[in-house]
């Protein structure tokens, strides 16, 4: 299984292209919680969110052909490995689904990629991208489930564990599973990792309780980047054997987290940035006395107008 000495390899490989983002301690009043919070902002990272790590690791990893690299995403996935591709000369091809936001797209072709938007949620785009892949020879890179990816993800709780070494737990959303099973692969225990899914887009509750990945229905307002149908292979192993529960969230709950780091803190994220931080607002994940409670912030790729909407 993937491990601590995977994730260092991968932080000294991807170390000067990727930002060493920013915590923030917050008092206990912001959040109306018993204690302060330590937020970790990965939403300042290259490309608004934690993806750029996996992207640039796995790049950094293989041989890339003339054909480029190609991925199927949601969104994020896609604008990191569009940036890693731009940043080292390589072409790129993404494929999302309809539901994916029109701000993330732009911003992927911003990055100078070629954007295909096919198909009515992940699943169908990343059987596009898997049938351009066995047509052109180009890379994939996948959005959660493998190893490279992982690994560049775990760089997120190295990085973080460095600038605070003191937390009891860490709250972070779940999509796919890759961010998670990264940090929870680095962490390993020495820290409570807990996961926090949309109660309509819950692919790692339902895997957990099969004891296997098992495919969901996908909906609500974080669907486009915490939308994936069923949790990866690899990822469920390592959440298996590291992570220690999954908190579900309503909707409601995940938009009065956009409101509140909006409106106290003036961060913007997007749903499935806001979500973690979702589970302590609404009582879905309760500390105990003195616990202290780390909470990634782990996307900023948010559509202004409708955040505006909810503040």
């Amino acid at each position: 299984m993937l491990g601590s000495a995977d994730i260092e390899a991968a932080y000294e490989r991807i170390v000067g292209r990727v930002r060493r983002t920013p915590v923030m301690e917050v008092e206990a009043a912001a959040f109306d919680t018993s204690n302060p919070v330590c937020l970790k902002l990965e939403l300042t990272q290259h490309s608004g969110s934690f993806k750029a790590r996996g992207a640039f690791n796995t790049l950094l990893s293989r041989q890339v052909p003339a054909a480029g690299v190609a991925a199927a995403s949601g969104g994020n996935h896609g604008a990191a490995v569009a940036y890693a591709a731009q940043a080292l000369g390589i072409p790129a091809h993404i494929f999302v689904p309809e539901i994916s936001s029109p701000v993330k797209i732009a911003r992927i072709k911003g990055f100078g990629a070629d954007v295909v938007v096919e198909g009515a949620a992940y699943a169908d785009a990343l059987e596009r991208c898997e049938a351009f892949m066995a047509k052109t020879g180009a890379v994939g890179i996948h959005a959660y489930d493998a190893e490279e990816t992982i690994a560049g993800q775990g760089t997120v709780a190295l990085e973080w564990q460095k600038q605070d070494g003191h937390l009891d737990t860490v709250l972070v959303a779940v999509g796919g599973g890759g961010l998670i099973s990264g940090i929870a692969a680095w962490y390993a225990g020495r820290v409570k990792v807990v996961g926090v899914e949309p109660e309509t887009s819950c692919a790692l509750h339902a895997a957990l309780k099969a004891g296997r990945p098992v495919d969901v229905s996908v909906s609500g307002l974080a669907a486009d980047s915490l939308g994936a149908r069923s949790v990866g292979a690899l990822n469920f192993e390592i959440c298996r054997a590291h992570v220690d529960g999954v908190a579900l969230v309503p909707d409601g709950a995940i938009a009065q987290a956009q409101r509140c780091l909006w409106d106290r803190l003036r961060v913007a994220a997007e749903p499935g940035g806001a979500a973690a931080l979702a589970a302590l607002l609404a009582g879905a994940y309760k500390p105990a006395p003195g616990e202290r409670v780390g909470v990634l912030v782990c996307g900023g790729n948010v559509d202004l107008s409708k955040l505006a909407a909810l503040t």
